[in-house]
């Protein structure tokens, strides 16, 4: 068992952070001492690095509760994961042609500034609606 300062440090995660998941129920029955100090089993711990994970991936704490209640059923709840995955996925790449388009234009932007002798056309392009 750990407290949670142990948790905060072993896992790089602030001890707020920690409260907040278990005010949210992403953390459920977190065993406390009779003095009221949390204790952290290796399971609680395991889940913590799931919910980690997850963020990481770019999902929601809504969606990681999603997650963690289809992580005790696996197997039957593999359509709804892959979906939730498929969604997030289909995200993303929606995300990526966006930042694919930006990148294009600002890089033309740097181009006719570069070639330009006039005013700067990155500041002309910023004021065009």
């Amino acid at each position: 068992m750990h407290k949670i300062g142990q948790v905060a440090h072993l896992l790089n995660i602030s001890i707020d952070t920690l409260r907040y998941y278990e005010k949210i129920q992403l953390l459920v029955s977190i065993k406390r001492t009779s003095g009221g100090v949390r204790l952290y089993s290796d399971d609680d711990l395991s889940r913590i690095q799931f919910i980690q994970h997850a963020q990481k991936m770019g999902f929601s704490l809504e969606d990681i509760k999603q997650l963690l209640c289809f992580r005790d059923s696996p197997t039957t709840a593999k359509p709804q994961v892959r979906e939730l995955v498929g969604e997030k996925l289909a995200a993303i790449e929606a995300h990526i042609e966006k930042l694919t388009v930006l990148r294009d234009e600002l890089t033309q932007l740097v181009d006719q500034c570069q070639k330009s002798t006039g005013a700067c056309p990155i500041l002309k392009k910023f004021e065009k609606p």
